[in-house]
Order: C-alpha cells, then structure tokens, then sequence
C-alpha cells in the first residue's frame, strides 16, 4: 500500500527479512555527478550518510561513484559487481532507459536494490523506491498557477532530463491546469541545466511576443530563464515558477521578490535516506521493501523561512 504525505510516508512490505547479517557487507552508491544544483546537495548528503553510517556500522562498506553521463553510470555499476561483489545498489539513475538492464542485472545477481528519485523504464525491478512525489510536485505547482493566472495567460514550460519523473511532473501539472484557461505555447527540455535552459527560453522569447509567466519545474532551470528574461529585456512575464528549494530562491521568495512568488520543495537530501534506509535493512531483521515518498509542498512568502537553509550547498 503505499501512502502520500505533505511529508513522508513509507509503504513497508511485511516480509522476510531482507539480509542476514555477516560480517562485512557492501553497498555500492551510484549517483549523477554534480552537474547542477539540485545534483550537487545530493552529492553533498550522500557523502555525508556515509561518513556517518561507516561510524555507526562497522561491518558496512560503502563505495560511491559519482557519473557524468548515464554510459559512466553503467560503467561504475558494473565494476561494483565485479570487483566488490555488493551486497546492495542504492542508484539515482542519471537517465531511466539506459540504467534500467543495467540495474536489472545487479538484481539478477542477488543484491539488494533500491531506486532514488528517477524511476527505471521497467517497473518492479527495485526492492525499495524512495523519491519525491513527482506526480504532486507537478500538482502543486499547477494548482500554483492557476491560483496566480484566475484569468488564465500564456506560458511556456521548461522539462528537465528525459526520465519516468519527468513525465509524471508534466503529467501532473497538465491535468492541474486543465479547464483554467492557461495555454502551454511550448515545451521544451532545459535538462535541468541553467546554461541549456538560458538558450532554451532565448528561442522562447523569440518565438513568442507575448509570455505571462514560466514553469521552469526545477531551480537551476529557473536561474537560466531569469537571466534570458533579463538580457532580452522583457517585461511582459509576470512571474517564473522553479522548484526544489534552492536557498538563494528560497531567499527571494522570502523578501518578496515578484519574479519568484513561490517555490515547491524536492528535498536532495533523499539520497540520504535512501541510503540509511538499505544500511538499516543489511545489518537489521527491519523490513525495507517497499516505497518511501517525500511529498511536495509550496512554499511562499508566508512559510519561506521554514525552508531556508542558508548554508545549505543548495
């Protein structure tokens, strides 16, 4: 059963449990590089778990490996099954379809397997999912708009990498917006990439005189279509909608900045929990199959400071 929270819930299935336990154990971490913001507060949190987990767990080895493309992802995975033998796999697939035989072959081999935030082309070959509510990070961030736009306007949307949370983030900012009069004029992958998504919203601007407002659906793609609104010289856009709570964001949301009215959490510290997760079950009788699902929620002017985290690396 699996159940949705502004926080989080866990769907636990009631099993045997997942791992004996022995005296070492391996889990291999594999994880995008630091390619923007978001991907480098994961960084960040995943090594800092297991700086601490290694404290607390002796019997617990980890290996991390950190990809700058999805070929370098399956690379690394490979290795950690040839010369570590891993007891378990916790990923952040860089893209979905390239990891998912991959990821399905460290299963095969009887490891452990859990999934972060980027769901596999295949469903069930993970023994435990923990990500973001993506389908409600595109809910609140269409209901968002609608709120803001009651009598509807023109936007253009920026997508991030072509993955299963993609689609369910589009999916569900489409279906919330549905019926209010907002038009989509474009659509286009900004890759959650700010220097891609600059060039993306340039060709926007150009194509379209008018544009009420922007979802950038992530905050590195926001910073990207700020800075092209700014260069184009542009006046007609009233606000650009991120997401995941970047902290300079968050801090202009906080003091009222028009342009960014609002923001919707994706909290990259889900690595962590993901990985304490699956260390629990190696050296534990807990059960952790299942799903883990960190909800999203709107921040604003009002609750702003509840989310800022000024020294945060994100």
């Amino acid at each position: 059963m699996k159940h949705l929270a502004s926080g989080a819930a866990m769907a636990l299935v009631l099993a045997t449990p997942a791992f004996a336990q022995d005296d070492t154990m391996v889990i291999g971490v594999s994880i995008p590089a630091a390619t923007h913001g978001w991907a480098g507060g994961m960084n960040y949190f995943a090594q800092a778990a297991i700086e601490r987990l290694s404290e607390t767990y002796p019997n617990l080895e980890f290996v991390l490996a950190t990809a700058s493309d999805p070929g370098r992802q399956v690379n690394d995975i490979e290795d950690m099954v040839a010369t570590r033998n891993i007891d378990a796999l916790v990923v952040l697939p860089f893209e979905s379809e390239p990891l998912t035989g991959p990821v399905q072959n460290v299963k095969q081999s009887g490891a452990w397997v859990t999934v972060v935030d980027r769901g596999l082309s295949v469903e069930g070959i993970q023994d435990l999912y923990v990500a973001g509510d993506n389908p409600g990070f595109g809910r609140v961030s269409g209901e968002y708009m609608v709120e803001a736009m009651p009598d509807g306007g023109n936007i253009v949307v920026l997508r991030g990498i072509p993955t299963s949370i993609d689609n369910e983030r589009v999916e569900g900012f489409e279906t919330a917006i549905e019926g209010s009069g907002i038009e989509i004029l474009g659509m286009e992958h900004g890759n959650w990439n700010r220097d891609e998504s600059f060039t993306v919203m340039q060709d926007f601007l150009q194509r379209h005189p008018q544009i009420d407002a922007v979802w950038a659906s992530d905050d590195d793609m926001a910073m990207g279509v700020l800075g092209a609104i700014e260069a184009a010289g542009r006046d007609d856009i009233q606000f650009v909608l991120g997401g995941a709570g970047m902290k300079e964001m968050i801090k202009r949301t906080m003091d009222g900045d028009a342009m960014i009215p609002a923001n919707v959490t994706y909290p990259p510290s889900m690595i962590a929990t993901a990985i304490e997760i699956t260390a629990v079950g190696l050296v534990s009788q807990a059960p952790v199959s299942g799903e883990f699902i960190i909800g999203s929620v709107l921040v604003t002017p009002e609750n702003a400071e509840t989310y800022y985290y000024p020294d945060s690396p994100f």
